[in-house]
């Protein structure tokens, strides 16, 4: 059976080393990069299943390399950084990062969170139902893992945001607590302070909003979770 692959991107020499040793002593194929190009480079030329990426970078740093990725991949991110504010963790995880740990880090943390997210990547077979399903005018492409809106604009959404929105659109009309959310997001239990449920509503929010005549489609129930209440074409 083939490897799960890991891509560290990191510019700093001893970080990389280390991470190198803990993932190939975890049994993993590993391979670096310093940069967006090097990182490029990587991707063209082999499968990766998850990016781990510092975001203080030479060049593009991480939020931007973040957001080509994310538009065309299906592979995981986690962000591995000395940035520790709150305004940087929000906007890891609104760009489509998967995790955001800060540094220094616990090196047993880090590979939980890597399996965990692996798991869902190499395991997970894809959706055979991936049928489309349509919405109040939008239609949400399993395969593809796009959005369609009501005038014909094609959104391409990351893993978290569709898992989160089929999830939702499968339980319409029932709460979905953020505890469901971030296990079918990440595989992961939820943790205290933990943004990425919210994040991801409010990105999901945003694109329906993009159509002024998208009535509000996911209802925050507070304390509980979310409910989906938009109308599913038969």
């Amino acid at each position: 059976m083939q490897k799960a692959h890991i891509l560290i991107v990191e510019d700093e020499d001893v970080t990389r080393f280390n991470l190198r040793n803990l993932f190939e002593a975890e049994g993993y194929q590993v391979s670096e990069a310093v940069d967006g190009d090097s990182m490029d480079a990587q991707l063209r030329e082999q499968k990766v299943h998850l990016v781990i990426m510092d975001i203080n970078l030479p060049g593009k740093n991480g939020l931007l390399l973040a957001r080509e990725l994310t538009n065309n991949r299906d592979m995981g991110l986690i962000f591995l950084t000395g940035r520790d504010s709150d305004i940087d963790k929000i906007l890891g995880l609104e760009i489509g990062a998967d995790d955001y740990l800060t540094k220094p880090f616990n090196p047993r943390e880090l590979t939980i969170r890597a399996r965990n997210i692996l798991s869902r990547i190499t395991h997970v077979k894809p959706d055979t139902d991936g049928a489309i399903i349509n919405f109040n005018g939008w239609s949400l492409d399993g395969n593809s893992r796009k959005m369609t809106t009501p005038v014909g604009d094609i959104i391409p959404i990351p893993r978290g945001e569709y898992r989160a929105l089929k999830l939702l659109i499968e339980n319409a009309g029932q709460i979905v607590s953020r505890q469901q959310l971030i296990k079918e997001m990440t595989g992961r239990d939820l943790r205290s302070n933990d943004r990425t449920v919210d994040v991801t509503i409010r990105r999901l929010r945003k694109h329906f909003e993009s159509i002024p005549e998208t009535p509000e489609l996911i209802n925050t129930i507070h304390g509980e979770g979310y409910r989906f209440v938009g109308s599913i074409d038969a």
